[in-house]
């Protein structure tokens, strides 16, 4: 038989070999935050200025932002444009915490007829209740060591007066009533997503409750300090 004139069986094309599973980022799957949205918001603003892309695209991409409800939903909004490698940057934490303690007594000042402060280098607790009967408590935590990132204060002040000060870069938050007296606690959020977080919580009748920053007073400011200290301790 001649081999030559046999039908030739057509040969099967070679399946293509599947493509390799491409791991998920560490921080695709983190929870977005206001931070990370502002600076997805930020690039595309920046886009818009240049003509990168139109009023109408840039309008459904911030829509897309706003929506967004991981780290890694908001990364594909802005690849392609130059500055978009900046979203993948996860902000490296400027603060260590330890474990935090749940079952922990709370830390209590109380000031009746007197005045109690606390200031300096001390370490801040999850919980600490202030209360003041015709008196005056002081809590300074711009030199202080935040053992967690929230920290809660339970503020009252009956006829008396109750004072917190903070560091400029960490967030503030509160919430209370003054009856006859004054509840005043100046809101404002770090732009560090990692920073403590204080929360000032209560009520004041016929008296004082306060928290706001201190001026000129940062926690990078402590660190550099303690870092600056250690190296002439060491002779550096």
């Amino acid at each position: 038989m001649d081999l030559e004139k046999q039908p030739q069986k057509p040969v099967a094309p070679a399946e293509p070999a599947p493509a390799p599973a491409v791991p998920a980022a560490p921080g695709d799957s983190l929870r977005a935050s206001d931070a990370d949205r502002d600076r997805i918001a930020d690039i595309l603003r920046d886009a818009l200025a240049e003509g990168r892309i139109d009023a109408e695209e840039h309008s459904d991409r911030i829509d897309a932002v706003y929506r967004a409800k991981t780290v890694g939903e908001l990364e594909p909004i802005v690849r392609d444009l130059p500055a978009g490698n900046r979203a993948r940057q996860a902000p490296e934490p400027a603060y260590a915490y330890g474990p935090e303690d749940t079952s922990g007594p709370a830390d209590n000042l109380v000031a009746v007829f007197s005045s109690t402060t606390r200031k300096g280098r001390w370490r801040v607790g999850r919980r600490t209740n202030a209360f003041s009967l015709f008196g005056n408590i002081e809590i300074d935590l711009t030199e202080a060591l935040f053992a967690q990132r929230l920290s809660t204060i339970n503020a009252t002040s009956i006829f008396g007066n109750v004072e917190v000060r903070v560091p400029e870069n960490i967030s503030l938050r509160g919430n209370g009533t003054g009856i006859f007296g004054n509840f005043e606690v100046v809101t404002m959020e770090a732009a560090d997503p990692q920073a403590p977080v204080v929360v000032i919580n209560g009520y004041s009748v016929f008296g004082n409750v306060e928290a706001k920053p201190k001026r000129g007073k940062w926690i990078t400011d402590l660190q550099n300090q303690v870092q600056d200290k250690l190296r002439k301790h060491l002779g550096h």
